[in-house]
């Protein structure tokens, strides 16, 4: 897969000023013109392979912060704040946002973080909460992908498969021998409320009986994490989350990344992924996991030198509340955006446990493949309430060729049109329309009828 241009000029230049360096004093330190860096500082110009080993090497510059560092998230992080109604009417092009971060990525940042610091109006189906949108931000800076966790997650599944080749057994082994933790799985009498317990008294990691076992594997996952706690705690305290909840939240999802790395190991995941036409359900069983599991793990695979495709994820109950969006590497406008009805994530209710999937076509003009599925979460008993969601990925439909799921679907052909849900979407004519969107005015006529009563300005 082709290499994205890095543009990254705003990290360059705050490099310079923290040195108190002029670009003619820089420009010679690196062995360029001072022209050209400042083209590279204006992001007229992309940073080459070669600049960029100079910068770590003359300047003890960690690269990875490039994508760490870009203003407010990066351009799909500053397009999702730009999709709320609030700026409906202002009919934003998406190359206007890309001329905005290169002209101006001091203003754009300012922008990012009065935003996120007033909250957003909440989208359709959607609770408005500041503490789970700074965590978010904090993923989407390292575009879901942590390369130190990756790497230790992955070094330790290399040891374990030394001494096992059932990797349950290897990670309890781990636990009994490193931690001094026995695991016990306990009776749904005993444990009628909880699924998992640590109990430091007992010395005990003790597991729920109605745990599946990719969920048991999970949880033995997490419990290891605890061998990267330098690495999981330098990057809570690098976020400057500010928010003792937000913390927690953030630190909760490293560990669970860390969990799914070891259990799906990077190098290993990936040349399954590629070797399978990331077959979801293939995937699922060779590395005894679950299908919410193997998605997310789908959306983190940016290891720079071994990318794999960008996939979006989403999760979302029956009335369209969204409680996971990982927009991952795709910066596509469906993971922060409300959602349309026409989109089949819906659907799946009606069909659980099948794998659909749908072409769409965004109303920006962006295409995307987009495969969808029911999960129910673990504990379910027999005459309790059950609970199922639905669990979206999607990747640009320029780039799902590999797909086995793709195949014999014509990627160039009609798809499905979509909206950022109907308070946000000016498509006109929509029969599925359920309210004007804001900041259009609605008309109403005595005389005759659309396809939509909803009909509205511009329309």
């Amino acid at each position: 897969m082709a290499e994205r241009k890095l543009i990254a000029g705003h990290a360059v230049r705050r490099v310079r000023r923290q040195a108190g360096l002029t670009q003619a004093a820089m420009a010679e330190m690196l062995d360029i013109s001072p022209s050209y860096l400042n083209l590279v500082e204006r992001n007229q110009r992309p940073i080459s392979a070669n600049l960029l080993v100079r910068l770590a090497e003359r300047f003890d510059f960690d690269t990875r912060a490039l994508a760490a560092g870009e203003p407010g998230g990066g351009e799909g992080a500053m397009r999702r704040r730009l999709a709320d109604p609030l700026f409906a009417d202002l009919e934003i092009d998406r190359n206007e946002v890309g001329e905005w971060l290169a002209a101006a990525p001091g203003g754009a940042e300012a922008f990012a973080r009065i935003y996120d610091a007033r909250g957003t109006v909440a989208v359709e189906g959607e609770a408005d909460d500041a503490v789970a949108r700074d965590v978010r931000r904090a993923i989407e800076q390292w575009r879901n992908h942590f390369a130190d966790l990756d790497a230790a997650a992955e070094a330790l599944a290399d040891e374990l498969r030394l001494g096992s080749a059932d990797l349950s057994q290897a990670m309890a082994e781990r636990l009994r021998v490193r931690h001094q933790l026995s695991v016990r799985v306990l009776p749904v009498d005993v444990m009628p409320d909880k699924l998992k317990r640590l109990d430091l008294h007992a010395r005990q990691l003790q597991l729920s009986e109605m745990l599946d076992a990719a969920s048991r594997s999970f949880a033995l996952a997490e419990r290891l994490a605890a061998e990267a706690s330098g690495e999981i705690e330098a990057l809570v305290r690098g976020a400057g989350l500010g928010d003792r909840t937000a913390e927690r939240l953030f630190r909760r999802h490293l560990t669970g990344y860390f969990a799914a790395a070891l259990m799906m190991p990077y190098a290993r995941f990936l040349r399954a992924c590629e070797t399978t036409g990331y077959d979801i359900e293939l995937l699922q069983r060779r590395f005894g996991a679950g299908f919410e599991q193997v998605a997310h793990r789908l959306t983190t695979l940016q290891r720079v030198g071994a990318r794999g495709l960008p996939f979006f994820m989403v999760r979302v109950d029956r009335a369209g509340q969204v409680s996971k969006r990982y927009a991952g590497a795709s910066a596509s406008p469906l993971v922060d955006a409300g959602l349309c009805p026409l989109w089949d994530v819906f659907e799946t209710f009606a069909r659980p446990g099948d794998l659909m999937t749908q072409l769409v076509e965004h109303e920006d003009g962006s295409r995307w493949f987009t495969m969808a599925r029911t999960v129910q979460p673990q504990g379910a008993r027999a005459g309790g309430v059950r609970g199922r969601f639905a669990i979206a990925l999607g990747i640009a439909a320029g780039e799902a060729a590999p797909l086995a799921l793709a195949r014999g679907v014509d990627l160039a052909g009609r798809a499905v049109p979509i909206g950022a849900g109907c308070i946000a979407c000016t498509r006109p004519a929509c029969p599925q329309r359920s309210a004007a969107p804001v900041g259009r005015a609605r008309i109403v006529s005595d005389r005759e009828a659309g396809l939509t009563p909803f009909a509205f300005a511009g329309d």
